[in-house]
Protein backbone atom coordinates (compact mmCIF):
# COMPACT_ATOMS: atom_id res chain seq x y z
CA UNK A 1 0.00 0.00 0.00
CA UNK A 2 2.85 2.15 1.04
CA UNK A 3 4.38 1.76 -2.41
CA UNK A 4 1.16 2.03 -4.41
CA UNK A 5 0.89 5.58 -2.40
CA UNK A 6 4.42 6.65 -3.70
CA UNK A 7 4.04 5.78 -7.50
CA UNK A 8 0.75 8.02 -7.58
CA UNK A 9 1.91 10.35 -5.83
CA UNK A 10 4.77 10.56 -8.20
CA UNK A 11 2.41 9.85 -11.44
CA UNK A 12 0.98 13.02 -10.32
CA UNK A 13 3.75 15.04 -9.68
CA UNK A 14 4.62 14.32 -13.22
CA UNK A 15 1.26 14.97 -14.43
CA UNK A 16 1.25 18.12 -13.10
CA UNK A 17 4.67 19.45 -14.24
CA UNK A 18 3.13 18.34 -18.46
CA UNK A 19 1.22 22.12 -18.67
CA UNK A 20 4.29 23.94 -17.99
CA UNK A 21 6.67 22.28 -20.44
CA UNK A 22 4.47 22.58 -23.02
CA UNK A 23 3.67 26.28 -22.11
CA UNK A 24 7.54 26.79 -22.24
CA UNK A 25 6.93 25.76 -26.25
CA UNK A 26 4.12 27.29 -26.71
CA UNK A 27 5.82 30.41 -25.40
CA UNK A 28 9.07 29.93 -28.19
CA UNK A 29 6.33 29.21 -31.18
CA UNK A 30 4.40 32.53 -30.01
CA UNK A 31 7.74 34.53 -31.66
CA UNK A 32 6.47 36.43 -34.73
CA UNK A 33 6.87 34.53 -37.91
CA UNK A 34 9.39 37.72 -39.21
CA UNK A 35 10.85 40.67 -37.53
CA UNK A 36 13.98 42.53 -38.74
CA UNK A 37 14.98 45.86 -37.44
CA UNK A 38 14.41 47.70 -41.39
CA UNK A 39 10.70 47.55 -40.58
CA UNK A 40 9.33 47.84 -36.76
CA UNK A 41 5.84 49.14 -37.16
CA UNK A 42 7.39 50.12 -40.76
CA UNK A 43 10.24 52.33 -39.41
CA UNK A 44 14.03 51.05 -40.84
CA UNK A 45 15.98 51.43 -37.81
CA UNK A 46 18.79 50.59 -39.48
CA UNK A 47 21.88 53.04 -40.55
CA UNK A 48 23.65 53.01 -43.84
CA UNK A 49 26.12 50.42 -45.20
CA UNK A 50 29.54 51.31 -44.60
CA UNK A 51 32.96 49.89 -46.31
CA UNK A 52 35.68 48.46 -43.59
CA UNK A 53 37.49 48.03 -46.47
CA UNK A 54 40.53 47.02 -47.11
CA UNK A 55 41.07 46.84 -43.14
CA UNK A 56 40.15 43.86 -40.83
CA UNK A 57 37.90 46.18 -38.78
CA UNK A 58 34.58 43.79 -38.84
CA UNK A 59 33.93 43.27 -35.22
CA UNK A 60 34.05 46.95 -34.53
CA UNK A 61 31.76 47.63 -37.48
CA UNK A 62 29.30 45.51 -36.60
CA UNK A 63 28.95 45.96 -32.99
CA UNK A 64 28.65 50.07 -34.10
CA UNK A 65 26.11 48.91 -36.93
CA UNK A 66 24.35 47.63 -33.71
CA UNK A 67 24.81 50.42 -31.50
CA UNK A 68 23.69 52.84 -34.40
CA UNK A 69 20.36 50.83 -34.71
CA UNK A 70 19.94 50.47 -30.97
CA UNK A 71 20.28 54.56 -30.57
CA UNK A 72 17.61 55.49 -33.14
CA UNK A 73 15.52 52.50 -31.32
CA UNK A 74 15.42 54.03 -28.36
CA UNK A 75 15.21 57.69 -29.00
CA UNK A 76 12.77 57.11 -31.73
CA UNK A 77 14.86 59.29 -33.79
CA UNK A 78 16.47 58.87 -37.50
CA UNK A 79 19.09 61.00 -36.53
CA UNK A 80 21.97 58.60 -38.58
CA UNK A 81 23.86 58.22 -35.48
CA UNK A 82 27.52 57.60 -36.95
CA UNK A 83 29.79 55.81 -34.82
CA UNK A 84 34.06 55.54 -35.24
CA UNK A 85 34.65 52.32 -35.94
CA UNK A 86 38.38 53.09 -35.86
CA UNK A 87 38.36 54.27 -32.58
CA UNK A 88 36.92 51.58 -31.37
CA UNK A 89 39.17 48.91 -33.51
CA UNK A 90 42.44 50.37 -31.89
CA UNK A 91 41.41 51.85 -28.62
CA UNK A 92 40.40 48.21 -27.56
CA UNK A 93 43.57 46.88 -28.72
CA UNK A 94 43.11 45.93 -32.82
CA UNK A 95 45.95 45.75 -34.89
CA UNK A 96 46.19 45.16 -38.11
CA UNK A 97 49.48 42.77 -37.63
CA UNK A 98 46.80 40.32 -35.75
CA UNK A 99 44.21 40.69 -38.13
CA UNK A 100 41.62 41.44 -35.80
CA UNK A 101 39.99 42.84 -32.49
CA UNK A 102 38.95 40.51 -29.81
CA UNK A 103 35.46 41.26 -29.87
CA UNK A 104 34.91 40.76 -25.91
CA UNK A 105 37.80 43.52 -25.51
CA UNK A 106 35.53 45.63 -27.88
CA UNK A 107 32.61 44.95 -26.01
CA UNK A 108 33.95 45.83 -22.46
CA UNK A 109 35.91 48.86 -24.32
CA UNK A 110 32.06 50.08 -24.66
CA UNK A 111 30.59 49.41 -21.23
CA UNK A 112 34.10 51.31 -20.18
CA UNK A 113 34.94 53.89 -22.12
CA UNK A 114 32.28 54.34 -24.90
CA UNK A 115 32.89 55.10 -28.41
CA UNK A 116 32.62 58.42 -30.03
CA UNK A 117 31.27 59.46 -33.40
CA UNK A 118 32.95 59.25 -36.45
CA UNK A 119 33.92 62.90 -36.31
CA UNK A 120 36.46 62.24 -34.11
CA UNK A 121 38.27 59.76 -35.94
CA UNK A 122 37.26 59.49 -39.57
CA UNK A 123 38.23 55.79 -41.11
CA UNK A 124 41.58 56.41 -43.17
CA UNK A 125 40.67 52.90 -44.96
CA UNK A 126 44.41 51.76 -44.71
CA UNK A 127 45.00 47.96 -43.89
CA UNK A 128 48.27 48.59 -42.17
CA UNK A 129 49.23 49.71 -38.37
CA UNK A 130 49.95 53.20 -38.15
CA UNK A 131 50.33 56.03 -35.03
CA UNK A 132 46.54 56.76 -33.95
CA UNK A 133 44.48 59.36 -31.80
CA UNK A 134 41.25 60.33 -31.74
CA UNK A 135 40.64 64.32 -31.82
CA UNK A 136 40.92 66.36 -28.40
CA UNK A 137 37.74 66.15 -26.04
CA UNK A 138 36.60 63.04 -27.80
CA UNK A 139 35.95 61.44 -23.93
CA UNK A 140 32.64 63.35 -23.99
CA UNK A 141 30.70 62.22 -27.41
CA UNK A 142 30.92 58.94 -26.44
CA UNK A 143 27.86 56.18 -26.22
CA UNK A 144 28.39 53.51 -23.84
CA UNK A 145 26.82 49.97 -22.81
CA UNK A 146 25.59 48.42 -19.88
CA UNK A 147 25.99 44.97 -20.82
CA UNK A 148 26.81 42.49 -23.52
CA UNK A 149 26.46 38.82 -23.53
CA UNK A 150 26.47 35.47 -25.32
CA UNK A 151 23.07 34.15 -27.13
CA UNK A 152 23.19 30.21 -27.41
CA UNK A 153 23.73 29.36 -31.61
CA UNK A 154 20.12 28.15 -32.12
CA UNK A 155 17.35 29.25 -34.21
CA UNK A 156 14.71 30.33 -30.97
CA UNK A 157 17.70 31.81 -28.54
CA UNK A 158 18.69 34.09 -31.72
CA UNK A 159 15.27 35.35 -32.34
CA UNK A 160 14.68 35.68 -28.85
CA UNK A 161 17.51 37.46 -28.59
CA UNK A 162 17.46 40.01 -31.76
CA UNK A 163 13.83 41.07 -30.33
CA UNK A 164 14.83 41.56 -26.51
CA UNK A 165 17.94 43.50 -27.45
CA UNK A 166 18.52 44.78 -30.93
CA UNK A 167 20.86 43.53 -33.57
CA UNK A 168 23.07 40.97 -33.14
CA UNK A 169 27.02 40.66 -33.67
CA UNK A 170 27.65 37.47 -35.09
CA UNK A 171 30.81 35.61 -36.16
CA UNK A 172 30.85 33.42 -39.21
CA UNK A 173 33.11 31.10 -41.36
CA UNK A 174 33.06 32.47 -44.60
CA UNK A 175 33.37 30.38 -47.52
CA UNK A 176 34.57 31.00 -51.01
CA UNK A 177 30.84 31.10 -52.52
CA UNK A 178 29.98 33.66 -49.86
CA UNK A 179 32.04 36.26 -52.22
CA UNK A 180 29.72 35.72 -54.81
CA UNK A 181 26.56 36.48 -53.31
CA UNK A 182 24.33 39.07 -55.11
CA UNK A 183 20.76 38.03 -54.43
CA UNK A 184 18.41 35.51 -53.06
CA UNK A 185 18.70 33.45 -50.21
CA UNK A 186 22.30 32.64 -49.50
CA UNK A 187 23.41 28.94 -48.82
CA UNK A 188 26.87 27.57 -48.81
CA UNK A 189 27.59 25.33 -52.15
CA UNK A 190 30.98 25.41 -53.01
CA UNK A 191 34.55 26.32 -52.16
CA UNK A 192 36.34 25.81 -48.88
CA UNK A 193 36.54 28.16 -46.08
CA UNK A 194 38.36 31.80 -46.84
CA UNK A 195 38.52 33.67 -43.69
CA UNK A 196 36.53 34.43 -39.81
CA UNK A 197 33.91 37.19 -40.27
CA UNK A 198 31.70 39.42 -38.19
CA UNK A 199 28.51 40.57 -39.39
CA UNK A 200 25.65 42.37 -37.67
CA UNK A 201 22.09 40.30 -37.98
CA UNK A 202 18.84 42.72 -37.95
CA UNK A 203 16.19 40.04 -38.27
CA UNK A 204 14.96 36.55 -39.79
CA UNK A 205 11.83 35.22 -41.66
CA UNK A 206 10.52 31.99 -41.12
CA UNK A 207 8.62 32.36 -44.49
CA UNK A 208 11.89 32.46 -46.68
CA UNK A 209 13.83 30.36 -43.50
CA UNK A 210 16.23 32.65 -43.70
CA UNK A 211 18.53 35.71 -41.48
CA UNK A 212 18.24 39.46 -42.34
CA UNK A 213 22.44 40.14 -42.04
CA UNK A 214 23.84 43.81 -42.75
CA UNK A 215 28.06 43.62 -44.08
CA UNK A 216 30.08 45.82 -43.84
CA UNK A 217 31.51 45.53 -47.14
CA UNK A 218 29.80 48.77 -48.92
CA UNK A 219 26.72 48.72 -51.00
CA UNK A 220 28.32 47.33 -54.03
CA UNK A 221 28.46 44.15 -52.42
CA UNK A 222 25.46 41.59 -52.01
CA UNK A 223 22.10 43.29 -51.80
CA UNK A 224 22.98 47.00 -51.68
CA UNK A 225 24.73 45.27 -48.75
CA UNK A 226 22.87 42.81 -47.42
CA UNK A 227 22.44 39.42 -47.42
CA UNK A 228 19.77 36.89 -46.89
CA UNK A 229 21.29 34.02 -45.53
CA UNK A 230 19.34 30.45 -45.06
CA UNK A 231 18.70 28.86 -41.75
CA UNK A 232 20.41 25.61 -42.56
CA UNK A 233 23.47 27.53 -44.35
CA UNK A 234 24.23 29.79 -40.91
CA UNK A 235 28.22 29.12 -40.27
CA UNK A 236 28.38 30.41 -36.54
CA UNK A 237 31.42 30.48 -35.66
CA UNK A 238 32.82 29.75 -31.50
CA UNK A 239 36.21 31.14 -31.76
CA UNK A 240 35.64 32.43 -27.73
CA UNK A 241 35.06 29.38 -26.53
CA UNK A 242 31.50 26.82 -26.60
CA UNK A 243 28.36 28.75 -27.35
CA UNK A 244 30.20 31.82 -28.16
CA UNK A 245 30.32 33.86 -31.27
CA UNK A 246 27.02 35.53 -30.91
CA UNK A 247 27.25 38.58 -28.80
CA UNK A 248 24.25 40.94 -27.92
CA UNK A 249 24.48 44.34 -26.35
CA UNK A 250 22.50 46.80 -23.87
CA UNK A 251 21.29 49.38 -21.90
CA UNK A 252 22.99 52.23 -24.08
CA UNK A 253 23.33 55.76 -22.64
CA UNK A 254 25.85 58.56 -23.25
CA UNK A 255 25.93 61.62 -25.13
CA UNK A 256 23.34 60.11 -27.98
CA UNK A 257 23.59 62.97 -30.30
CA UNK A 258 26.32 65.55 -29.79
CA UNK A 259 25.90 68.76 -30.51
CA UNK A 260 29.42 68.82 -33.03
CA UNK A 261 29.49 69.61 -37.25
CA UNK A 262 29.09 66.72 -39.14
CA UNK A 263 31.64 66.45 -42.00
CA UNK A 264 32.14 63.72 -44.83
CA UNK A 265 34.62 63.96 -47.88
CA UNK A 266 31.91 63.62 -51.02
CA UNK A 267 34.26 63.64 -53.72
CA UNK A 268 36.67 61.95 -54.11
CA UNK A 269 35.44 58.58 -52.53
CA UNK A 270 37.77 55.27 -51.99
CA UNK A 271 37.69 53.02 -54.39
CA UNK A 272 37.34 55.21 -57.33
CA UNK A 273 39.46 56.64 -60.05
CA UNK A 274 39.61 60.86 -61.88
CA UNK A 275 39.93 61.53 -64.93
CA UNK A 276 39.95 65.42 -65.14
CA UNK A 277 37.02 65.54 -62.66
CA UNK A 278 35.01 62.35 -64.13
CA UNK A 279 34.78 59.47 -61.76
CA UNK A 280 35.05 56.00 -62.99
CA UNK A 281 34.87 52.75 -60.56
CA UNK A 282 38.49 51.21 -60.00
CA UNK A 283 39.28 47.97 -61.39
CA UNK A 284 42.55 47.07 -60.43
CA UNK A 285 42.95 47.36 -56.88
CA UNK A 286 46.15 45.58 -55.56
CA UNK A 287 48.62 48.08 -57.35
CA UNK A 288 52.17 47.91 -55.82
CA UNK A 289 52.97 51.41 -54.76
CA UNK A 290 49.47 52.68 -54.88
CA UNK A 291 47.28 52.32 -51.47
CA UNK A 292 44.26 50.37 -52.15
CA UNK A 293 41.65 52.35 -51.24
CA UNK A 294 42.92 55.58 -52.51
CA UNK A 295 41.39 57.48 -55.01
CA UNK A 296 43.01 57.61 -57.92
CA UNK A 297 43.52 61.00 -59.85
CA UNK A 298 44.58 62.43 -63.53
CA UNK A 299 44.60 66.22 -63.59
CA UNK A 300 42.73 68.60 -61.29
CA UNK A 301 40.36 67.78 -58.65
CA UNK A 302 37.70 69.66 -56.65
CA UNK A 303 36.80 68.60 -53.23
CA UNK A 304 33.51 68.72 -52.09
CA UNK A 305 32.22 68.12 -49.02
CA UNK A 306 29.19 67.55 -46.98
CA UNK A 307 28.65 69.58 -43.63
CA UNK A 308 26.08 70.50 -40.93
CA UNK A 309 26.23 72.82 -38.13
CA UNK A 310 29.12 74.20 -39.78
CA UNK A 311 30.25 78.13 -39.62
CA UNK A 312 33.75 77.15 -41.63
CA UNK A 313 36.13 74.05 -43.08
CA UNK A 314 39.94 73.75 -42.92
CA UNK A 315 41.82 71.63 -45.73
CA UNK A 316 44.65 70.43 -44.71
CA UNK A 317 47.60 68.10 -47.34
CA UNK A 318 49.80 66.11 -45.81
CA UNK A 319 49.27 68.03 -42.29
CA UNK A 320 50.17 71.34 -44.00
CA UNK A 321 47.13 73.78 -44.17
CA UNK A 322 45.86 75.07 -47.47
CA UNK A 323 42.93 77.06 -47.39
CA UNK A 324 39.23 77.86 -45.46
CA UNK A 325 35.98 78.17 -47.04
CA UNK A 326 33.13 79.86 -45.07
CA UNK A 327 30.49 79.41 -46.93
CA UNK A 328 28.33 76.03 -48.10
CA UNK A 329 28.59 74.46 -51.07
CA UNK A 330 31.83 73.64 -49.00
CA UNK A 331 34.71 72.83 -51.51
CA UNK A 332 38.40 73.12 -52.76
CA UNK A 333 39.68 72.79 -56.47
CA UNK A 334 43.21 72.43 -56.71
CA UNK A 335 46.32 70.16 -58.36
CA UNK A 336 48.27 68.49 -56.29
CA UNK A 337 51.59 66.93 -57.18
CA UNK A 338 52.11 63.05 -58.07
CA UNK A 339 51.90 61.02 -55.53
CA UNK A 340 50.34 59.70 -52.54
CA UNK A 341 48.44 62.28 -49.99
CA UNK A 342 46.42 62.69 -47.39
CA UNK A 343 43.30 65.24 -47.13
CA UNK A 344 42.09 66.21 -44.30
CA UNK A 345 38.93 68.40 -43.65
CA UNK A 346 38.59 70.12 -40.39
CA UNK A 347 35.12 71.36 -39.69
CA UNK A 348 34.08 74.44 -36.74
CA UNK A 349 30.70 75.08 -35.72
CA UNK A 350 30.64 78.69 -33.99
CA UNK A 351 31.08 76.83 -30.44
CA UNK A 352 34.22 76.12 -31.48
CA UNK A 353 33.86 72.48 -31.22
CA UNK A 354 35.53 70.68 -34.33
CA UNK A 355 35.16 67.43 -36.31
CA UNK A 356 37.02 65.65 -39.00
CA UNK A 357 37.12 63.74 -41.92
CA UNK A 358 40.31 62.56 -43.83
CA UNK A 359 40.93 60.90 -47.44
CA UNK A 360 44.18 58.47 -49.12
CA UNK A 361 44.80 59.97 -52.81
CA UNK A 362 46.92 58.86 -55.07
CA UNK A 363 47.63 61.61 -58.31
CA UNK A 364 48.66 59.39 -60.87
CA UNK A 365 49.63 62.84 -63.31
Amino acid sequence: MKYATIIILLTLLIISFQPLIVSEETNTNDLPSFFSWRDIDGIDYSTPVKNQAPAPTCEAYALCASLETILQYETKDLYTPDLSETHLYFYAGGTFDAGYVNIIDAANYLMGHGVPDEGCYPDPHRPYDYPYTSLEGWENRTVKITEWGWVEPNNEAIKQALIDHGPLAACFYLYKDFNYYTDGIYKHKWGEVNSGHVMSIYGYDDGKQCWIIKNSWGKRWGDNGWIKMDYDSTLFADWYGENTGIMYIDGVYGNIEPDVPKVYIKSPKIYHSYLFGNKFYQILNNIPGIPEAASRIIGSITLEVSAENTEKIEFYVDDQYQTTDEAAPFEWATKLPKGSHTIETYAYDSDGDVSKDLLEVFVLL
